[in-house]
């Protein structure tokens, strides 16, 4: 696919990156961060409790999800630390550095500052560096789109979603000025009181909240009323839990080049038709590659 570069001077190439300073505080808590543990799971369930009360009681809600670690992003990286996070998810956390997922997208075009506006180069970044398959989705997270994403979810894969970042990093609408990307590992589901349920056990705390048995067989469509999303994006190392309709507005709305970047006189790789060509609609599936067959003697 073709690409333009965004306003700005001519640039020369970016400088290979420097050598790692020695461990400050900042870089002792991304270490920390990195290696995840119970404290993000004690999280989730927090997050369940304080959000019970706008979950309908008329509905049984099973939740999925794979726990998946965090990282904080310096500067303009949240599409590579995203991808970091759902890499890990097919790899153990420490196969792959941030460093050398920067340092790839950097010499492949992809990215000038860290910034990622093209989920196709995302896709093509995620199967070099992490060895697996990216499955790329265009025409909007709704229809055959939203079915996807969910049957993927049930089968404990990650996947990355584009979005307009609010101030408190959930998906608003501002025509892709503060576009961003998260990682989605899980999902919470409301279902029909009479829809059966798949493997699962009920929450000890939580009545009528059921932990699904991952991987599951695709849930009916009849029996699904409403979809939240559990997330993780760069700026925090807490879940976030989306209204998928909210999240499916964002991502359809980038559209257009933040006129603050544009001016700030840096150079930006863009694909030759905007952000709209690059995010809109757009969304990447990962997939571990098949094992492969013992040869035959």
């Amino acid at each position: 696919m073709s690409r333009s570069l965004e306003v700005g001077p001519p640039a020369p190439p970016p400088p290979p990156l420097p050598p790692p300073p020695s461990p400050s505080g900042t870089q002792l808590l991304k270490a920390a961060l990195e290696r995840g543990g119970p404290g993000a799971e004690d999280d989730l369930r927090e997050l369940l409790r304080r959000r019970r009360g706008s979950f309908s009681a008329h509905l049984k809600w099973l939740i999925f999800h794979r726990p998946m670690p965090s990282l904080i992003q310096e500067g303009p990286q949240c599409g590579l630390v995203a991808l970091w996070m759902a890499g890990a998810l097919l790899h153990p956390p420490k196969a792959v550095t941030l460093e050398e997922v920067v340092q790839v997208a950097l010499e492949r075009g992809y990215t000038a500052q860290g910034e990622m506006f093209s989920a196709a180069d995302m896709a093509r970044l995620a199967e070099e560096v992490f060895s697996c398959q990216a499955e790329l989705l265009s025409g909007g997270l709704d229809g055959k789109n939203h079915e996807r994403i969910l049957q993927h979810l049930l089968t404990n894969l990650p996947l990355l979603i584009p979005y307009d970042e609010d101030s408190n990093h959930e998906p608003c609408l501002r025509h892709g000025y503060k576009a961003h990307w998260a990682v989605v590992s899980g999902a919470l589901l409301g279902l029909r009181r009479d829809s059966p349920l798949p493997a699962c056990q009920e929450d000890q705390e939580l009545p009528g909240l059921f932990h699904a048995t991952l991987p599951c067989a695709p849930l009916p469509a009849e029996a699904l009323v409403e979809t939240y999303l559990l997330s993780k994006q760069g700026k925090s190392c807490r879940y976030q839990l989306w209204s998928y309709r909210q999240l499916q507005e964002s991502n359809a709305q980038l559209t257009d080049f933040s006129p603050r970047r544009a001016a700030d006189g840096k150079v930006y790789v863009v694909p030759a038709g905007g952000v709209q060509e690059g995010l809109c609609g757009r969304a990447v599936l990962l997939h571990p590659l098949p094992a492969s067959k013992p040869s035959e003697t």
